[in-house]
C-alpha cells in the first residue's frame, strides 16, 4: 500500500501535468487565434489597398476626360445668350431680343429669324442653328433694301422695329422673284405668276369661318365695299355667292393650323393671308384684335381686306408704302382706298 505521502506527491504531480496541457492548449489556442486576426488583417489590408488603386485610376480617368472636354469646350465657337429668346412668343415678339446682333456671332434664337426670312421668300433653306452666316447677312441686306432701310446686314434698331411689324403672310420674293425690286423698276404694282383667265372676269365670292369673331353681316358689308373698289379699277365684277354654293373665292376666321399648311402664329404677328388665281382662300387670323372703326390697339378689318383681295386677283406686294399693296400693317390705321400704284398694277396684268 501506497504510504500517504507518495499519494499526496501523485496527485500533486497530476495537478501539475494537468496545468501544464491546459496552459499548452490555451497557448495554441491562442496562436490560431492571433493568426486567425492577422489573416483577417492582412485581407482587410489586402482590400483597402485594392480600392485606393482603383480610386487613383478613377483619379487619372476624371482629370483626362475633364482635359478633353475643356479642350472640346475651348475649341466650340462662343454661343451668345440673347436677351430673352424664349421660342414661344406670340407673333414677332422673338425679334426684338435680336437687336444689336451681326455677322459671326451665334445667337440663341436665330434659327427663329431664319425661319421666318424664308417664310417671307429671303431664305431657301431650313437651318436650326443659331450661327449668324453669310446666308443670313445676304437675306437681311435684302430685306433691308426692299423696306428702304440702310443695308448694313446688321439686325440694327430700325431693321428689327420693321420686321416686328404686323404684315400679310405671302411672302415677299415668289419662285425667286423679287416683287418689291421690280416695283422699283417697273413703277407699278407687283405681278404674281397666277392670274385668272381674260374669260373670267365675274367672281363670286362666299364666307366658311372655323372662328367667330366679327357678325356675318358685318363681315359681308366689309366685304362688300372692299370688292366694290377692286372693281371700280378693275375689269372684274364681283358678287355674293348664294348659301351652299361653290363660290371662286372663300373668306372666314381661322387660328393657328387651319387646314391650308400656312399656320396662323397669334396676335400682332401675321394678320392674314390669301391664295390667288385660281383657288380663291382669302383668311383673317381669329387670333389679332380686329375691328371696323380700330383703336390704337386693333386691326382695320377693311384695310386688311383691301390687300388681301389684291392677292386673290394675282397682285404681289408692292415697295410702296402707300399702296394698298405694301405688306405691312400698323395698328389704329385705316387704309382702305386705292393707290396709283395698286390701280397701275392691276390694269398692267390684265392688259
Amino acid at each position: 500500500m501506497m504510504s500517504a505521502g507518495w499519494k499526496m506527491m501523485s496527485a500533486a504531480h497530476v495537478s501539475r501535468e494537468g496545468v501544464r496541457r491546459t496552459a499548452r492548449r490555451t497557448k495554441g489556442q491562442s496562436g490560431r487565434r492571433v493568426k486567425a486576426r492577422v489573416s483577417v488583417a492582412t485581407e482587410a489590408e489586402t482590400r483597402r489597398a485594392k480600392r485606393r488603386r482603383v480610386r487613383a485610376r478613377e483619379r487619372v480617368s476624371g482629370d483626362g476626360l475633364g482635359a478633353i472636354l475643356v479642350l472640346v469646350t475651348l475649341m466650340k465657337p462662343p454661343t451668345v445668350q440673347s436677351k430673352d429668346s424664349s421660342p414661344n412668343q406670340q407673333g414677332f415678339n422673338f425679334l426684338h431680343h435680336l437687336e444689336g446682333y451681326h455677322k459671326e456671332q451665334t445667337v440663341r434664337g436665330l434659327n427663329q429669324l431664319k425661319l421666318y426670312l424664308q417664310k417671307f421668300g429671303y431664305l431657301n433653306y431650313v437651318d436650326e442653328d443659331d450661327e449668324f452666316d453669310d446666308l443670313l447677312e445676304s437675306a437681311v441686306k435684302m430685306y433691308q433694301e426692299n423696306y428702304h432701310l440702310k443695308v448694313t446686314g446688321s439686325l440694327d434698331f430700325e431693321t428689327v422695329k420693321e420686321m416686328m411689324l404686323p404684315r400679310c403672310g405671302v411672302p415677299d420674293i415668289i419662285n425667286g422673284t423679287n416683287q418689291l425690286m421690280s416695283h422699283t423698276k417697273m413703277k407699278h404694282g407687283h405681278l404674281v405668276s397666277q392670274k385668272w383667265p381674260l374669260s373670267k372676269t365675274h367672281l363670286t365670292y362666299g364666307f366658311n369661318s372655323s372662328a367667330l369673331v366679327v357678325g356675318e353681316q358685318v363681315l359681308r358689308s366689309v366685304s362688300s365695299r372692299a370688292f366694290k373698289r377692286w372693281q371700280d379699277a378693275s375689269h372684274f365684277t364681283f358678287e355674293e355667292a348664294p348659301q351652299g354654293s361653290n363660290p371662286d373665292i372663300m373668306i372666314g376666321f381661322h387660328r393657328g393650323h387651319h387646314g391650308d399648311g400656312t399656320p396662323f402664329d397669334g396676335p400682332t404677328g401675321i394678320l392674314a393671308h390669301a391664295v390667288g388665281p385660281t383657288i380663291g382662300w382669302l383668311h383673317y387670323d381669329a387670333d389679332e384684335n380686329w375691328s371696323t372703326n380700330p383703336s390704337m390697339d386693333e386691326v382695320d378689318l377693311e384695310s386688311v381686306a383691301m390687300h388681301e383681295i389684291g392677292h386673290l386677283l394675282g397682285l404681289g406686294h408692292s415697295g410702296d408704302k402707300d399702296a394698298i399693296m405694301y405688306a405691312k400693317f400698323s395698328y389704329g390705321i385705316i387704309k382702305r382706298d386705292l393707290d396709283h400704284d395698286d390701280m397701275e398694277g392691276i390694269q398692267v396684268l390684265y392688259s
